[in-house]
């Protein structure tokens, strides 16, 4: 090689290098939104990214925000997390209620059914706002059949509620509970639901095999989504 070619090339491994090691630095968009929310299970935010990414490849619009709601985790803990995604940022942590006929403090039960006063699994997408009667709420349209595309007839909206409060569930052991809505703080339920309205992802898990089997939004990936899935507690 000619000593005026060698310096060149020198250059270009190190800039390769440079390239790689850039790269290797950058985490992930799950490791990242894991380390922004450590009291979240990252196995539950890596399945909520997949469902995303599962639907865009079906034709669903991507969105900049995403609500993940681990409701394997008690109604005393926070177990709602909503990110900006193209800034990598958490923007909520939050408690939130579960339906009334879904459990105590822990939820084990769900349905699709109307009147069940039950939570619903699986993936949504946010629609508009509107005032009800609990006050400002956010509309959301099940994208699961079979598993939650009741949810506009259910009226299953995020909305505040007076029963979502940490002292509430020091004195009774649990939050209260709604007829099926994800309701949160009245503190915070406008900015959060103007974070998350206009058709942004809401992602609801709980370790539930007939829903992880039959999801159409967790089979993009194959048997490594469902391994995952139910590794996960």
């Amino acid at each position: 090689m000619s000593r005026f070619l060698r310096p060149v090339a020198s250059l270009t491994v190190l800039l390769a290098s440079s390239l790689a090691a850039a790269h290797a630095a950058t985490p992930s968009l799950q490791d990242a939104l894991s380390q922004l929310a450590p009291q979240a299970n990252p196995k539950v935010i890596g399945l909520a990214l997949a469902a995303t990414e599962c639907a865009a490849a079906q034709g669903q619009p991507p969105s900049d925000r995403l609500a993940v709601i681990d409701y394997s985790k008690p109604s005393t803990e926070p177990r709602l997390w909503v990110f900006d995604l193209t800034r990598r940022k958490l923007l909520y942590q939050e408690l939130v209620a579960h339906g009334r006929n879904t459990g105590e403090n822990l939820a084990s039960r769900f349905s699709n059914t109307p009147e069940s006063r039950q939570s619903s699994l699986g993936l949504f997408r946010t629609l508009g706002t509107y005032a009800g009667r609990n006050g400002y709420s956010l509309r959301m349209e099940g994208l699961e059949p079979g598993t939650n595309d009741h949810a506009l007839e259910r009226a299953l909206v995020i909305h505040g509620a007076a029963y979502v409060n940490p002292a509430l569930a020091r004195q009774q052991g649990r939050i209260g509970r709604s007829h099926g809505c994800p309701a949160v703080r009245n503190a915070i339920a406008r900015p959060l639901i103007d974070a998350l309205k206009g058709g942004q992802y809401v992602f609801s898990y709980y370790p539930d095999a007939k829903w992880l089997g039959a999801s159409p939004y967790l089979k993009c990936g194959g048997g490594t989504v469902m391994t995952a899935a139910l590794g996960a507690p």
